[in-house]
C-alpha cells in the first residue's frame, strides 16, 4: 500500500497510473474539494495537514511500503515532512515534480521567496495581478494594500476562508478574482486586459500548472512579470515523469 501525497492537478493521474500497476493507494490533501476530485476517481484520500511524526505513525499503523509526494512544487513544508516520515518509518521515499520552465525575457524577472516579490512589486507600483494563490496573501497586502499609486488585484479559488482572509487584510471586492483555472492564454489576457494590469505576479509551477499560459499572456501583452522561483528541497530521489516513479516503486518494493 502506498502512501500518496496529493497537491497538483496531475497528482491524480498519477495515482490512477499507480493504482493500475496493482498498488493501493491513499492519498492524502488538505481541502475537501481536492478529496473529492479523487475520491471521484476512485482514490480514498483523507483530509488534513500532517507532521512528520503523523506521517510516520501512520505509515506504521496502516503499513504503508512507500511514500509516493506528489505534493505541489511549493509546498517545502509538506515535502520536508514526508522524508522526514518516510525516513523515521523506515519506507521508500520517492517525490513526483513536474519539470521546471526557463523563461528570459526582458520584462520578466526572478526572484527567490514571496517577500522578495512583494518588495520588488512595491518598488515598481501600477496595477499588480497577484496569482500565487491566497496562503502567501499577507506577505503581499503588507507591502502593497494602501500604497500610493497601485492596486492590488488578486486571484485566487472561489472558497469562503479566501473571501473572509481578504477582507481581514483590507483587499476590497472589486479587487478579487475569485475563479478556478485551468486559464488559457486568451484569459489571462482578458482578465489583464480587463484590469489594467501593469505587473503580474506567479509561481514557477510548472508546465501542467498553467505558468506558461500566464507568463506568455503577460509579456505578449508587454506586462513586467515577476516569477517566484521553486524553493529548494534536497529530495535525494525526484522523477519528473509518471513511468520513472512507476519504475522506482516496481524497484524498491521488489514486484516484477
Amino acid at each position: 500500500m502506498i502512501l500518496f501525497l496529493a497537491g497538483t492537478s496531475d497528482a491524480r493521474e498519477l495515482a490512477l497510473e499507480i493504482q493500475k500497476e496493482g498498488f493501493r493507494v491513499l492519498a492524502t490533501v488538505v481541502t475537501e474539494s481536492a478529496a473529492k476530485s479523487l475520491e471521484d476517481a476512485g482514490i480514498p484520500a483523507q483530509i488534513g495537514r500532517l507532521t512528520a511524526a503523523d506521517i510516520a505513525a501512520l505509515i506504521k499503523e496502516k503499513g504503508f511500503q512507500a511514500v509516493v509526494d506528489a505534493s505541489h512544487p511549493f509546498a517545502e513544508e509538506a515535502s520536508k515532512n514526508a522524508l522526514q516520515g518516510a525516513k523515521e518509518a523506515d519506507v521508500p521515499y520517492i517525490r513526483y515534480e513536474r519539470e521546471s520552465q526557463r523563461f528570459q525575457h526582458p520584462k520578466l524577472s526572478v526572484v527567490s521567496n514571496y517577500a522578495e516579490a512583494a518588495k520588488l512589486a512595491a518598488k515598481k507600483q501600477g496595477v499588480i495581478m497577484l496569482t500565487t494563490g491566497s496562503k502567501t496573501l499577507e506577505i503581499f497586502a503588507k507591502e502593497l494594500v494602501g500604497l500610493p499609486n497601485t492596486r492590488m488585484i488578486t486571484r485566487m479559488l472561489p472558497r469562503i476562508d479566501n473571501m473572509e482572509k481578504c477582507a481581514a487584510l483590507g483587499i476590497e471586492q472589486k479587487d478579487i478574482v475569485a475563479i478556478q483555472g485551468p486559464f488559457s492564454k486568451e484569459l489571462n489576457k482578458a482578465l489583464y486586459k480587463q484590469y489594467g494590469v501593469t505587473l503580474m505576479i506567479t509561481k514557477e509551477s510548472g508546465k501542467v500548472g498553467s505558468v506558461d499560459e500566464k507568463v506568455e499572456a503577460a509579456l505578449e501583452c508587454g506586462i513586467e512579470t515577476i516569477m517566484i522561483a521553486r524553493p529548494k528541497v534536497d529530495y535525494s530521489n525526484v522523477f519528473s515523469s509518471f513511468d520513472q516513479v512507476i519504475t522506482d516503486l516496481n524497484k524498491k518494493l521488489c514486484i516484477q
